[in-house]
This record gives C-alpha cells, structure tokens and sequence, in this order.
C-alpha cells in the first residue's frame, strides 16, 4: 500500500550473499513478487549502504526491488574494502547479481547521487540489460563537480568549512579530498582514522538537506558507515571515479543508451551535485525527461524530491 512517505514492503523474501572474487562478498536483498518487474536500486557514496526504507518508491504489486551493497558497503564484507574495488569493478558486479539471480533483463535500474554514475556506467556497458533509467541528483563523476562540491561548501557554509579545513594539518589543506584520504583511509590507529572519517562525513551530511536531517546524522555513531561511506568516497575521489572526464557524454556511450527511456530528477538547489550536469546529460539525451525540484537540494527524501521520484516509477511501471 502506498503511505505518505511512499510504498510500504514485507520483508525481503529473500537475502543472501554473493561471492564475487576472492575477497568480496557483496549482500542483496529482493522484496516484492517474485514475479514483479525487477528493478535494482542503486545506492550513493560510494559507500552508502542499502536499507529496506529505500524500497519506497516502488509499489510493490509491480515491483521486485533488489538491492544491492556495493564492494566495501552496508552488508557486505570486508567493510570499507579498498583493494579490487573500481567503478569497473562495480558494473560487473551488477551483471554477476542479475545472472545469479536469474533476471533476463532489468525492468529500471535507478540511482541517485553515486548511483546515478553507476546506473549511467552500467547502462551504458550493457544496454541491453536495461529497461528505464530514473537517475537522481545527477553526478558525472568528474573532478570540476568534487571541486564544485568545495566551493559550494565555501560560499553557503564558510563557517563550517573553515572547522572542516581546520582538521587538517595546514601542508594538507591544499587537497582536502587527499588530505582526508591520508588521515582516514591509512595507518593502523583505527581511532584516529574513525574520527577523520566522521569529520568528512559530517560536511557531507550538512550538505545533503536544506534542513538538518536527524536520521543521516545519526549514521555518524555508525562506526562502521562511518569509515564505509568515507573511505570509500574519498578512494574513488582520489581516483577520479576510475573514469575518463565526462565519459559518459561521449558519443559513442551516449548512443548506446539513447533509446533507453530515462528520467533525471534534480534539486534546484543541489549544493553536492549542481543541476548544471543532469542539464548536460538531458541536453545529450535530448529524449530523457528532466524534472528540476524548486526548493530542494540533494537529497532524495526531500519531500517534493520523493514524491516527483515516485511518480517517474509509477508511470515506468507502465512500461
């Protein structure tokens, strides 16, 4: 049944791991029917995790929602798992889940913020796996959008971006994304690398909502969210998503999906991903329906947000 906050599923019919070399263990978990229309859900971060609240956009008369925890993320183990752990790495991992789960072909695959880059990576691997794309809060994965991410910070939030810059020990300022990843992702004082990560997590939090959201700052007593969703963020910060700039708008990959239906849903007021990138990709795939969210940033729970996303499954529902 559908519920102001979105639709309400029964527990997950099923959860399990799926061994995808020799180190990672990634967790999934389906709720819905088993004979709903599969969709894979994404998560951001990198490093975010799932949990059964995001099943909320997907009625579940229709719907086989899967969910995934990326290498190093949520369930799956090791936590915060830095080794053999690339985009590349990623979008195989999807293929092995959709084999192993024995789906033919993905209904949507949908994600937001950093799963809005996978879901593109992914689409644009194997198009013809995919059915619909709803991407949130659009990020190409390019380093001008995590330099834009700093600016943001600097002009809206001064004061608590001169405390998150304080942090770092002033030759590492220059570069905060390496500065961090110095301080939170290597040597062994677990405590102190826990207490890096939680600074830089809880920028990021402060700027995901226009208004503080209570549950995403509790996640910073987290411990292991805390270093999943930092470490893992800043490994691929620090790599350049393991993508070449803008990738994703090359001719070529943009062909590949341009028959796919797709839905970009974008705050206005996005300060991590500036809706200037979901309009260069809509203007790459001129068939795609963008819809800008007045009054709303980053996050997907943001009310206007939430109910735009909801209505985009509704209609693909359809399809």
């Amino acid at each position: 049944m559908a519920t102001n906050v979105g639709y309400v599923h029964e527990d997950a019919f099923d959860e399990g791991f799926l061994q995808v070399d020799q180190i990672h263990n990634l967790h999934y978990e389906q709720y819905g029917p088993t004979d709903g229309k599969p969709v894979i859900f994404l998560h951001g971060g990198p490093g975010a995790g799932t949990s059964k609240a995001n099943t909320a956009f997907f009625d579940p008369a229709v719907y086989r929602v899967v969910l995934l925890d990326q290498r190093g993320a949520g369930k799956s183990t090791p936590c915060a798992e830095l080794r053999e752990n690339t985009t590349q790495h990623l979008v195989a991992d999807i293929e092995r889940l959709r084999e192993h789960l024995g789906i033919p072909k993905w209904h949507m695959v949908f994600g937001g913020s950093w799963g809005s880059t996978l879901s593109l990576a992914y689409a644009q691997t194997h198009p013809d796996m995919v059915g619909s794309l709803v991407l949130r809060g659009i990020f190409l994965g390019s380093r001008v959008e995590g330099q834009w991410a700093e600016q943001a910070m600097a002009a809206f939030y001064p004061d608590k971006q001169a405390r998150f810059l304080e942090y770092l020990p002033a030759e590492l300022r220059a570069n905060p994304d390496r500065g961090f990843y110095t301080l939170a992702c290597t040597g062994d004082d677990r405590a102190a690398r826990l207490d890096a990560a939680r600074a830089w997590n809880r920028r990021e939090t402060n700027m995901s909502s226009l208004k503080p959201d209570p549950a995403a700052l509790a996640r910073l007593d987290d411990e292991n969210w805390v270093m999943s969703h930092a470490c893992l963020e800043l490994h691929y910060f620090v790599h350049d998503c393991f993508l070449k700039p803008l990738q994703f708008l090359e001719p070529d990959n943009v062909a590949n999906i341009s028959h796919i239906p797709t839905s970009l849903v974008q705050g206005r007021l996005d300060l991590l991903c500036p809706p200037a990138y979901a309009w260069k990709l809509h203007e790459a795939l001129p068939q795609s329906k963008l819809y800008i969210i007045g009054g709303a940033g980053h996050s997907a729970m943001e009310p206007d947000t939430f109910k735009q996303l909801k209505a985009v499954c509704d209609e693909y529902a359809q399809l």
